[in-house]
């Protein structure tokens, strides 16, 4: 049997053990690691140190055969990193079966943790891990790809430069993610918009639906009845922290004149896994299980399950004050604050006055769209 989406869905079972070997032959990936856990003496004899690292991987990922058991070896180290996390907290997934197949559609704020909490809480609470959709600009070495899928992730595929391509790859991310909704693979994780919103307004991109609905059979369905069927549920990650916002207010500041350095989205990987977060809080929405639903009217409504769902901490409120804004802060998180004024605002002293403006509006947005939503009311 032809398999229609080979070159963008996860890896199966009986690819496991070939990606493994794969993984623990490449040198960047093992170099990449030894990076990722400080070990200095590497600079003075990195051969040695690739080679005891290759060892330590090969028996740690000894037996593992299957994408469960990849998912179990990795998850220690996404529990150490909740663990680290200074206060981590979620609400609303009681309200969804165990038994069923979600379609998570997330604000996006980091490039890996927002589905890594998402699928914590899945864990925790007793449901399937989601597949996660990655766009193919993230996967610019090999390893990173073998790595993401046999991690359960799918392939957003972007860099097409023709119309035509980009069609056809846009029907086959939508019939692949329709099939494993109506099939009940389990649950799925996709971004409300193209990137990450590095200005802090959580707003989806209607291009996101209209992919979705390209899945339809033309001959019966209506792309409203095909969004009704997916199962739909907005998804809310807050930080109180975000690791990477001097790197984001600096990409703003230059707007479209920024230029990436080679492998800037892998230093933020790297950042926004290991740097400071603060309080972070996840909420899974209502499903938006309607017979019939438009683009329009799904796009209004995940985006005000953002508003409302959005946890707002002291750091949000500190950006409006110091840009000026007399807001009330009676929607504060209750919580005690991770870190105090003087020290969340002496993270952009060494901004220039257009990236620190960035910095402040990034953290002020979620406040001033809760108030714009009070004001539509």
């Amino acid at each position: 049997m032809t398999d229609l989406y080979n070159d963008i869905r996860p890896y199966r079972d009986h690819e496991v053990s070939s990606v493994v070997d794969t993984l623990l032959s490449d040198n960047e990936f093992i170099d990449t690691l030894i990076a990722l856990r400080g070990n200095r003496i590497a600079k003075w004899v990195p051969g040695l140190v690739r080679l005891f690292a290759r060892r330590t991987m090969k028996s740690q990922l000894a037996g593992v055969s299957t994408v469960d058991g990849f998912q179990a070896l990795v998850k220690p180290s996404l529990d150490r990193v909740v663990e680290a996390t200074s206060y981590f907290s979620y609400s609303g997934i009681e309200q969804l079966d165990t038994e069923a197949s979600y379609l998570f559609i997330s604000n996006h704020r980091d490039i890996v943790m927002d589905s890594a909490y998402a699928n914590s809480v899945l864990v925790v609470e007793g449901h399937r891990t989601a597949q996660i959709a990655i766009g193919d600009n993230l996967l610019q070495k090999p390893w990173v790809s073998h790595l993401m899928r046999i991690n359960k992730s799918f392939i957003v595929k972007r860099s097409l430069s023709g119309p035509k391509q980009q069609l056809a790859a846009s029907k086959q991310l939508a019939n692949f993610m329709r099939e494993a909704i109506v099939e009940n693979q389990g649950p799925l994780w996709i971004a409300q918009r193209e990137g990450r919103a590095k200005d802090g307004n959580d707003r989806t991109e209607a291009a996101v639906l209209k992919m979705l609905t390209l899945s339809r059979d033309k001959a019966t369905e209506s792309p409203d009845e095909v969004l009704g069927k997916l199962n739909i549920v907005p998804l809310t990650i807050s930080y109180e922290i975000d690791p990477c916002d001097v790197m984001k207010a600096r990409e703003l500041a230059y707007g479209a004149g920024y230029e990436k350095a080679p492998f800037e989205d892998l230093e933020s990987i790297a950042q926004g896994i290991q740097g400071q977060k603060g309080h972070v809080h996840i909420h899974f929405g209502i499903p938006l299980n309607q017979a019939s639903l438009s683009v329009p009217d799904a796009v209004s409504l995940i985006d005000d399950a953002m508003v409302a769902n959005y946890r707002l901490f002291k750091t949000n409120f500190w950006a409006c004050e110091a840009l000026g804004y007399a807001i009330d802060e009676s929607e504060c998180d209750a919580a005690e604050a991770s870190i105090t004024q003087s020290a969340f605002l002496a993270r952009f002293d060494e901004l220039s006055k257009a990236e620190r403006q960035q910095a402040l509006e990034m953290y002020a947005r979620p406040v001033l769209n809760v108030m714009a939503s009070k004001d539509r009311v």
